[in-house]
């Protein structure tokens, strides 16, 4: 029997740029510690102070791009929400 390996696989988004890829685990092993620095260094410059974090939220509030998402999202779940409450009644 003819078995074909797979050494990687790229994972492509809707407009064909790759977004993520699987590797075999000794690839990935070999890595590991890059992608934990660069997670790391990703973390460290992305804090934001609580004051920044309120701003936003305040900005999100008025924001018509923001609440039409919102709606949609609720709308989306809105059956699922149903179910849901009915069973617990």
């Amino acid at each position: 029997m003819d078995m074909a390996t797979i050494r990687r696989q790229f994972i492509m988004d809707a407009q064909g740029r790759q977004i993520g890829i699987i590797l075999p685990i000794e690839d990935y092993i070999a890595v590991e510690p890059i992608l934990r620095r660069l997670e790391h260094q990703s973390k460290e410059s992305g804090r934001e102070t609580n004051e920044e974090k309120i701003a936003k939220l305040e900005k999100a509030a008025t924001d018509p791009l923001f609440l039409a998402d919102l709606q949609e999202t609720m709308l989306d779940f809105a059956h699922a929400d149903a179910e849901w409450w009915e069973r617990l009644s």
